[in-house]
């Protein structure tokens, strides 16, 4: 079997990558300076792969003291996957992860597509077979503050956007969207508006030809990197962030004006960390040479987040209130010994802990976000313009593929959570992603309040029930609409 290049994970002695090792010992880095009796039950943890969560969500509960402790914890946790992580060269050496933009990088060039389309001036919103604007807009804002669906911060920063349709306009702002094909990232939006767009995903050529459709479309130019040659366009565009991290470096310092380095990557199991790894790697290495570099992520609502006292009452209002299944709660929790339909929140809790990490997920994709959250916040503290906004649970491809997931979610509107469509996520992130350049976010006393501004979590923190404590139930519920 031949062994993987580029970014890869620590051998061990038999010579393959062991990821329960790797997520143990990072979590454990990262909690042991501020929480060493969490550091230590990480490491004494034996089943990883079901054991995890308790420990991902004691990353955050440890943080809560201060905001420097939950600084420490990201600040430890990066440096211990960059210590950790190694790159494979292609001749087969295994290196320290610097080593990616040590040797030579196979150039890059660019090809422009778009340009000559339309352009938007205002902002409209895809939901549900409309597109909305104007007092559209604001009433759909309405709706979903009414439902516990998005934070109040998060509804008065649409409004924003749409007072100021020039802010769409990001002028000679460069935004590079790496994984630029995900269904939640904001590339159409951002062409729709008329922005430049730096593009970089996998060579597959059924992506860029939807990319490029879409680019034809809009007044936006979408940048892509290509291999040399005289094929297809389709056919040479792309570039892999694994094994080529050092090429798209190389390529993104030919762009003039101000980057933002948008990370919206996406791969199945252990390949998500390994990704997640070598995109961090790449915004160390283009802000130290571009320090101007803004930084966007996405935060996945189905993780571990403080949330606002003003949440936990709305969770406790509708949990002294069952409807619905909510009837069915004491039946239900008798029989189940207590694991169904737990509250969300301990009464008055301020802030409260929203655990809605999804087993089925795993560990790989909770150590592959968390890297993003950390991220974030280090370099927030360090004064850079950082856009990180929890996205609302989305039917994408990579959810609905998982039975269980999709179920789920085809039952989540049962306990008061909405699941959008992608092509409303995405542009509603995109406008929360533009007031954010606009507005840059400045470092708060508590991290716990930069990760909480403007979540659009679906419900998720003012649901009644803890998150996994109704998850076979909403799956239950929803599993025939989901086979649909």
């Amino acid at each position: 079997m031949t062994e993987p290049s580029g970014v890869i994970f620590p051998p061990t002695a038999s010579g393959t990558g062991v990821t329960s090792s790797l997520g143990r010992a990072v979590v454990g880095d990262a909690l042991r300076g501020v929480d060493p009796i969490g550091a230590a039950a990480a490491a004494r943890e034996t089943d990883w792969r079901r054991g995890y969560l308790v420990h991902f969500r004691r990353l955050v509960e440890a943080g809560l003291s201060a905001g420097e402790a939950a600084r420490r914890i990201a600040a430890d946790g990066l440096a211990s996957v960059a210590e950790r992580m190694r790159f494979r060269t292609p001749e087969g050496a295994v290196e320290p992860l610097a080593a990616a933009f040590a040797g030579p990088a196979e150039p890059l060039t660019t090809a422009t597509v778009g340009g000559q389309g339309r352009v938007d001036k205002e902002l409209t919103l895809p939901y549900r077979g409309e597109r909305l604007r104007g007092d559209g807009i604001k009433r759909r804002l309405d709706a979903w503050l009414a439902a516990g669906v998005i934070e109040p911060s998060c509804a008065e920063a649409v409004r924003a956007v749409q007072a100021n349709p020039d802010w769409l306009d990001l002028g000679g702002t460069t935004i590079v969207a790496l994984g630029a094909g995900a269904e939640m990232g904001p590339v159409p939006s951002l062409l729709r508006w008329g922005n430049q767009v730096a593009a970089v995903d996998l060579a597959r050529p059924a992506l860029w030809s939807r990319l490029f459709e879409t680019a034809a479309k809009y007044g936006g130019r979408l940048h892509v990197p290509t291999a040399k040659g005289d094929g297809e366009l389709t056919e040479r565009a792309g570039a892999d962030l694994l094994h080529g991290v050092a090429s798209v470096a190389g390529w993104l310092e030919g762009f003039d004006g101000r980057l933002v380095l948008g990370n919206y990557v996406y791969a199945d199991g252990a390949i998500n960390v390994r990704l997640s790894t070598a995109v961090d790697a790449l915004t160390g290495h283009v802000r130290q040479s571009r320090p101007d570099t803004a930084l966007a992520f996405l935060a996945t609502p189905t993780d571990v987040f403080a949330v606002p006292g003003e949440a936990v009452a709305h969770a406790e209002r509708a949990y002294a209130s069952p409807a619905g299944v909510g009837r069915l709660r004491r039946p239900l929790r008798l029989v189940s010994g207590g694991r169904m339909l737990r509250r969300n929140y301990a009464p008055g809790d301020d802030p409260g802990i929203c655990d809605a990490l999804v087993s089925q997920q795993g560990p790989n994709y909770a150590l592959s976000k968390r890297i993003h959250r950390w991220r974030a916040t280090v370099a927030r503290a360090e004064g850079v313009t950082v856009s990180m906004n929890v996205a609302p649970p989305t039917r994408t491809r990579s959810v609905v593929k998982n039975r269980a997931l999709a179920a789920a979610y085809a039952g989540a509107h049962r306990f008061g959570v909405e699941v959008f469509e992608p092509a409303t996520s995405n542009t509603l992130m995109a406008a929360l992603l533009v007031h954010d350049l606009r507005n840059p976010p400045t470092a708060a006393a508590e991290v716990w309040h930069e990760e909480a501004e403007h979540a659009a979590h679906g419900g998720l923190w003012r649901c009644a029930y803890a998150p996994r404590s109704a998850l076979g139930i909403a799956a239950l519920l929803g599993w025939g609409a989901a086979r649909g």
